[in-house]
């Protein structure tokens, strides 16, 4: 008997309360949503998503929201997005920007991803798994999708020669391990928020000799860089990072270094990795010896960056009045509030003309400057070129 996919697609999308599409290779059969989305978040991360090779499996976007896929020939089956929590404002208007959505079309898409059900990945998956059985007749496990039984199989295996070896003869030496003093040597730099001496090291940095943590490369690989991810989030959080934020941070590395399969991608992602852990302290570092106040007012800043911050609201996050606030801030800093704000919207302003390909005009709405005249202005105040002149000079 013929699966009937657009049945499925309905139901599944009617009771879990999250969007569901059916594809057969490039063309869409069925798109099924309890919400209305002026446009399908899912085409961000499609090439990620044909990629899959399993039959049941998921992706995790850069905004924390995740996608299952079912797989059956040349069937498709994607539910998603859903999210274990609810996103933040912020969050939802980068994922619109994204998208090319200007801001009305961005309300209306934030209005209606907030209402899809948020749903943890292991009940994802298990939904996925049940559907996965009528499909494809194949009894899949929660553990058959997150554990490797393989790679613990092995190492049993190669610990148990170790201690059967080991009143043997006596094994070479192995090569000294190195990781300590490079490992201390980038958290530092992640901590300092230092991105100039990041990129100075990484010119310099000899090659690192670690333990052996799996018997397979890629797994190796793997392993290190969960490690390292795991070290670099507490070194940010030193640094003043936000502890929600640079967990999050985390959690995203290491699920998108576990779909990795060449060591080419694990290193440069890696460094990424590393990139904006030591990015995200800098812009949290005003001057030598930032204080706790100006940490609080950056993370805040950073959170808000596309709505218009007013300093009586960042005071009242604070519990703070707001002319108390702006006197201690300078004192502290040096800086004047209001400057300080104008200008991590212009350092954001700067990577969106770098790497997007949004107008100037996109960008300034997007970060709430009240028309594309004032964008420009304040960009040209603190950066000495115009916006356009900006991404002629650095694209």
């Amino acid at each position: 008997m013929p699966v009937d996919f657009s049945y499925l697609c309905r139901i599944t999308a009617n009771l879990s309360g999250i969007p569901a599409r059916v594809y057969k290779g490039e063309e869409l059969l069925s798109f099924h949503s309890p919400v209305t989305l002026i446009r399908d978040p899912m085409l961000l991360c499609r090439e990620q998503l044909w990629s899959a090779q399993e039959h049941v499996g998921y992706c995790l976007t850069e905004h924390f929201y995740y996608y299952g896929i079912l797989r059956s020939g040349e069937i498709r089956f994607i539910v998603g997005p859903t999210r274990q929590l609810p996103a933040s404002e912020q969050e939802l208007r980068e994922l619109a920007f994204r998208m090319g959505l200007n801001k009305e079309e961005a309300e209306e898409f934030g209005r209606s991803m907030k209402a899809i059900v948020n749903m943890p990945v292991e009940s994802l998956l298990l939904m996925l798994c049940s559907i996965n059985y009528i499909v494809n007749g194949e009894k899949l496990e929660l553990k058959d999708l997150t554990i490797a039984t393989d790679e613990q199989d092995a190492l049993r295996t190669i610990r148990a020669s170790q201690i059967m070896q080991k009143d043997g003869p006596q094994q070479p030496p192995t090569t000294p391990h190195n990781s300590y003093s490079q490992e201390q040597a980038i958290l530092r730099i992640v901590r300092k928020g230092d991105t100039a001496a990041l990129h100075t090291w990484m010119e310099r940095a000899p090659a690192v000799r670690g333990g052996i943590l799996a018997p397979e490369h890629l797994r190796q690989m793997k392993n290190l860089f969960i490690v390292t991810a795991t070290l670099c989030s507490r070194a940010a959080i030193r640094g003043g990072l936000d502890v929600d934020d640079a967990f999050s941070l985390s959690d995203f590395y290491i699920q998108s270094c576990e779909r990795l399969d060449t060591a080419e991608k694990i290193t440069n992602l890696q460094y990424h990795m590393v990139l904006e852990f030591t990015e995200r302290v800098e812009r949290l570092h005003l001057g030598e010896h930032p204080g706790k106040l100006a940490a609080a007012v950056a993370n805040y800043v950073q959170r808000h960056l596309s709505e218009n911050i007013s300093t009586e609201a960042l005071a009242q996050s604070l519990y703070m009045g707001r002319s108390y606030l702006s006197t201690k801030f300078h004192n502290e800093t040096g800086i004047k509030l209001n400057d300080f704000i104008l200008q991590q919207k212009t350092e954001e302003a700067k990577r969106l003309l770098r790497y997007t390909d949004r107008s100037a005009a996109a960008i300034g709405d997007y970060l709430a400057f009240s028309s594309p005249a004032h964008f420009s202005r304040v960009f040209k105040k603190y950066v000495g070129l115009t916006p356009n002149e900006y991404r002629e000079k650095h694209v």
